[in-house]
């Protein structure tokens, strides 16, 4: 399978944020995913929770690639969100209070992506998460099918979650 790969350099504003989703979501829907497809809208949340992630824990420049499968447009495939930064620390799941006004954003990947994992490199960190297209959910297979667990996962990163099936997506035992 072939992954197209597109990149965004995003610097420490917390505004780079609001850029990163519209440069995101101007990306997935020249690549044939409508905009008003929940498969969009959830992508569009995980790079949002993630490039913030970077820029408000880090404080530094990061590096966002979105990776799509070239099945997509099929109704099948993957896609990979991935943000590295220079910073060393490993990413921490908090376990925010009610009256908290933040705390949940890996909680959130968690539980919205299929896969998600982290992995050290030489300059600081990569912390990435998938999500499945799957035709058979869409209705227009009915032989099924989907992607193999941790479809773009590279040796020796860790693999932090995996989440319970989604309403119209398929997941591995999902």
């Amino acid at each position: 399978m072939r992954m197209r790969q597109m990149q965004l350099e995003v610097g420490t504003d917390p505004k780079e944020v609001g850029r990163a989703r519209g440069w995101a979501r101007s990306r997935l829907a020249r690549s044939g995913l409508a905009a008003d497809e929940p498969l969009v809208e959830t992508l569009v949340l995980l790079v949002s929770e993630l490039v913030t992630n970077a820029v408000v824990h880090t404080g530094r420049p990061a590096r966002l690639r979105v990776l799509l499968s070239d099945r997509l447009a099929a109704g099948r495939g993957t896609v990979r969100i991935e943000v590295a930064d220079t910073c060393a620390c490993p990413p921490l799941r908090r376990r925010a209070e009610d009256d908290d006004t933040g705390g949940r954003g890996l909680e959130l990947v968690g539980a919205l992506a299929d896969r998600w994992g982290w992995r050290p490199e030489e300059s600081g960190k990569r912390i990435w998460c998938e999500l499945d297209r799957d035709a058979a959910a869409a209705g227009t297979d009915p032989a099924g099918g989907g992607s193999s667990p941790a479809a773009g996962a590279v040796p020796g990163e860790t693999v932090l979650a995996r989440t319970r099936s989604r309403p119209g997506v398929r997941t591995p035992g999902g």
